[in-house]
């Protein structure tokens, strides 16, 4: 188990900002009751995973013409049902599909797609349209307009991988923890600095260290209190960032959300070897982590859920891989959920531009969690017209 040091915590929180915060709600019931708020775990599989390979459409004809080497053989397939099926490399989440912990979105996108990595993640950050720039991530958005609606205890997200994306913006106090040049970085500040300077801006960002020194000491009192976790995680960096993720869950940690990211999913070439790889250690990874808080009684206030710029292509390229799509599918796991598939797969015969008509937008992916897990008032302008789905029981 890779712990976090209260050494770590405090050099990392101090080198990167810290808003004051609007609070996330802890949840309806026994959450409420508790004073510990639900988490909802971000996982961005950055580069656009190929969901053809991943939910895998093994009664279509179309796929395996479309695909004569990277097509996953029927016989292979882990079925889900009559027509769709798991990728083999994804088997460790099996456990979790029976017992109804995992929902799998069909054909998740939006209109008017773009292929561009920045410009389509930006998208998905924000949930803005296809053509409407917004810089601020749609958590932000959702919390800044629901304004003191979002009220509540929970007042810390914390990234673990990637940027910030849809923690950007000053509704929500965001604290990441990265990498070694961060750390050493933090290291080099100076730590005593309380007396005003005279000058506004140098203030505020005294004050923000301030408080970010406060935030990570909190998470070090509470993980000092913890006891060391029993699950073996993988040693990848997904795994070991789910492992702190995990370790922060379990010691109550007030977060509502937590981002980790997995990179490597743009395989333009070579996919039949990296792709299963890919795919093997984010089933490993999210299997240990559901393990692990099933075992510190930690899982029932936890959902998980991917997320991706984008799908690939249908037809394989002539270097062995797919190339940018549009529509793909992303998985929920949780206790809470209601488990099964979701929404509709869209059509490998009806395409546009050679691509796959997205059936489900992602927008709705964001309103269920808002509203049904976070909290927040439903229909806020920030999702636009779109309606949650039904996730959870």
């Amino acid at each position: 188990m890779d712990f976090i040091s209260r050494r770590r915590l405090l050099t990392t929180a101090a080198a990167l900002p810290l808003a004051i915060p609007l609070a996330l709600p802890l949840g309806p019931g026994a959450l409420r009751a508790s004073g510990v708020p639900r988490t909802l775990i971000l996982v961005e599989l950055n580069g656009g995973n190929d969901g053809l390979n991943t939910v895998v459409p093994y009664r279509e004809a179309a796929y395996y013409r479309a695909r004569p080497t990277l097509a996953v053989p029927a016989d292979r397939v882990l079925q889900l049902d009559q027509a769709l099926g798991l990728h083999p490399a994804l088997e460790p989440l099996m456990p979790a599909w029976q017992d109804k912990d995992l929902a799998i979105a069909l054909g998740v996108g939006y209109p008017r797609p773009n292929r561009s990595h920045f410009r389509s993640i930006e998208i998905w950050n924000t949930a803005s349209d296809s053509a409407e720039v917004l810089h601020q991530g749609w958590l932000h958005q959702a919390l800044q307009e629901a304004g003191e609606q979002a009220s509540g205890a929970a007042r810390l997200g914390i990234v673990l991988g990637g940027a910030t994306g849809p923690l950007a913006g000053d509704a929500l106090t965001t604290v990441v923890m990265k990498n070694r040049q961060q750390l050493a970085r933090a290291a080099g500040l100076p730590e005593n600095q309380s007396a005003a300077s005279g000058n506004p801006a140098l203030d505020h960002i005294l004050s923000v260290r301030r408080q970010t020194h406060d935030a990570a000491n909190r998470i070090a009192a509470r993980l000092a209190k913890s006891s060391p976790l029993k699950t073996v995680f993988p040693k990848t960096s997904l795994g070991r960032q789910l492992a702190q993720a995990a370790a922060m869950i379990a010691g109550a940690v007030p977060a509502s959300v937590i981002k980790v990211q997995q990179g490597g999913y743009d395989t333009h070439a070579g996919q039949a070897g990296r792709h299963p790889r890919l795919l093997g250690e984010l089933a490993a990874a999210l299997a240990a982590f559901r393990e692990a808080l099933i075992e510190t009684g930690s899982w029932q206030r936890c959902l998980v859920m991917t997320y991706a710029e984008f799908g690939r292509r249908v037809g394989e390229n002539a270097s062995g891989g797919t190339d940018h799509g549009t529509a793909a599918p992303h998985l929920f796991m949780g206790a809470r959920l209601r488990g099964g598939l979701l929404g509709r797969q869209p059509s490998l015969t009806d395409l546009e531009d050679g691509d796959l008509r997205h059936s489900l937008d992602f927008r709705r992916l964001y309103a269920s969690v808002a509203a049904d897990w976070l909290g927040l008032p439903r229909g806020l302008a920030a999702f636009g017209p779109q309606p949650p789905l039904d996730l959870f029981t």
